[in-house]
């Protein structure tokens, strides 16, 4: 399996890669796209990384599966490919930008526009078997994507972490508060949305952020 990534985090995770878990993890992942249809395509299973280097990242947003129905993953979480229908989730984050900064809803769902202004949108897993959400999951990729959270934490400061719902928050224990600014909320999935994610305003509270530390907003 080739690995396309930024070369910044290629040097940061290569002792990653070289574990033992990821050797397993990487077997798994060959045989599955070997035996059948698995989201998203192997070329964009680092797209996140690839999208976002390790030095231009200034925000993180933890998703947790990649979409597993037809042309919908694109490697980015909540993101999908142009053309495809929003899903509900990221409709209700649009809906949450256009309520929050007065953003008209975007055509397209694909937030690599967002990757390559230094949000990492990163899922905790990165693959998934079609139509069986899941099915990747405690394999590997969750103690890789750790790795990542614990290397973003460690060695940058003043980043923008956006953990939406418990298994995002979960994931960001790690982060160390002191140096890093954490926006937490329910999730936007139709089920949980309306109990305090619409309202929540991470768009404008990350940006407010990262011109108090002199830094370039995002423009979502």
């Amino acid at each position: 399996m080739e690995v396309k990534i930024a070369q910044s985090w290629k040097d940061r995770l290569s002792g990653e890669f070289q574990k033992p878990y990821f050797e397993q993890l990487t077997a798994f992942v060959k045989a599955e796209y070997a035996a059948g249809t698995v989201y998203p395509k192997a070329k964009q299973i680092f797209s996140a990384f690839d999208n976002c280097s390790f030095d231009d990242t200034r925000v993180v947003i933890l998703g947790q599966d990649p979409y597993h129905g037809e042309g919908q993953a694109n490697g980015l979480c909540f993101s999908v490919n142009d053309g495809v229908k929003p899903p509900p989730s990221l409709v209700n984050i649009f809906k949450e930008i256009k309520q929050n900064l007065g953003i008209p809803i975007p055509v397209s769902g694909n937030l690599e526009r967002w990757a390559q202004q230094g949000v990492l949108l990163l899922n905790a897993t990165l693959t998934v078997r079609a139509s069986s959400p899941g099915s990747h999951q405690n394999k590997g990729w969750e103690t890789f994507t750790d790795a990542v959270v614990k290397l973003i934490s460690e060695e940058k400061q003043n980043v923008v972490f956006i953990l939406w719902g418990a298994y995002a928050q979960k994931k960001g224990e790690v982060i160390d508060r002191s140096k890093h600014f954490v926006i937490a909320s329910p999730h936007p999935s139709p089920f949980s949305a309306d109990r305090g994610f619409f309202g929540s305003k991470p768009f404008s509270k990350t940006n407010e952020y990262l011109l108090s530390k002199g830094l370039k907003k995002i423009e979502w």
